[in-house]
């Protein structure tokens, strides 16, 4: 087998998780799998897989082999599919999945210029905080925050996300604003049912971190019921600057605490079910997302500069 082939049957047996299931989706004996694996650890001098007889894990050297791997598979399929589907246009149902916040503010107001531009493309937008199946639910195309764990999902970096810590012009008149962390201790602050990580405001003292637990008379399960009672004068809260730049500019939000506030970025990606043989409505959509969110993030844009 030639070194694209070898590259191949390595890529499928991490992917699957196995020999014996890479060698079910390749068409191949498991015998026939292993010794590909074998003559590519002899050929490279290296061990790339540690298997037992219950699981299988990749050695430092395989992890990176596999990354450059992949890359190059991708590459050849991206040429590939540049000459194949030249002439296919974007067409039928693309399924996105985000989360309620992001999707309503940020991904939704795209749309028509999406469907403007491919005119064949029709969206089926899911908006969930939570994590669904991309592969069991049929969905093209998930838009997620945070770190990403080890997946077979392929991802592609969209932007960073940053939270401000904020209230209503009327709740601070009333309440007064806090001059210092401490005094959050003094106001409602609401907080998130569900996500205890996003429930942990971190502060710069001088004589180090000061981590406060927001406690109030409201929670909810998601950052858009928490915006909407935050203009409602409720409170106080510790939201993304996605949901809250727009309103800070028109005066209804004012940031707080900005000197103590130790900025977090989250970074944004754009994960799909698999890198190969992408459908050009999912290749036209992945590249519009990275088109309007990179290098400047619409939230961090001044009034006006979005084209």
């Amino acid at each position: 087998m030639d070194k694209i082939g070898e590259l191949t049957v390595f890529a499928k047996v991490v992917d699957e998780g196995g020999f014996s299931a890479a060698a079910r989706a390749m068409n191949l004996t498991p015998s026939a799998v292993s010794k590909q694996i074998g003559r590519l650890e002899d050929r490279l001098g290296t061990r790339l897989l540690n298997r037992t007889t219950r699981s299988l894990s990749l050695t430092p050297e395989g992890r990176n082999f596999y990354d450059r791997c992949t890359r190059i598979l991708t590459d050849i399929d991206d040429a590939e599919a540049e000459v194949t589907q030249a002439h296919d246009s974007p067409r039928g149902v693309l399924r996105i999945s985000c989360g309620v916040a992001f999707g309503r503010h940020q991904v939704s107001p795209l749309v028509p210029e999406f469907l403007e531009r491919y005119p064949d493309v029709q969206v089926e937008m899911t908006l969930t905080d939570s994590v669904v199946d991309l592969v069991e639910q049929g969905i093209d195309l998930a838009v997620r925050f945070g770190e990403l764990r080890d997946s077979s999902l392929i991802a592609r970096f969209l932007a960073r996300s940053k939270r401000a810590i904020c209230a209503s012009p009327e709740y601070l008149a009333k309440h007064g604003i806090p001059q210092t962390p401490q005094d959050l201790h003094d106001h409602n602050c609401l907080f998130f049912s569900n996500l205890p990580h996003l429930n942990e405001w971190i502060f710069k003292m001088p004589d180090g971190e000061f981590a406060f637990q927001p406690q109030g008379n409201f929670c909810a399960n998601n950052g858009e019921t928490i915006h909407e009672m935050v203009l409602h004068g409720l409170g106080i809260a510790r939201l993304a600057e996605f949901l809250v730049s727009p309103d800070v500019r028109d005066g209804k939000l004012e940031r707080i605490l900005t000197d103590y506030y130790r900025d977090i970025t989250v970074p944004i990606h754009a994960l799909y079910p698999t890198r190969r043989h992408l459908s050009p409505k999912l290749r036209a959509f992945l590249d519009f997302l990275v088109e309007k969110f990179s290098p400047i993030p619409p939230w961090e844009m001044e009034p006006g500069s979005r084209s």
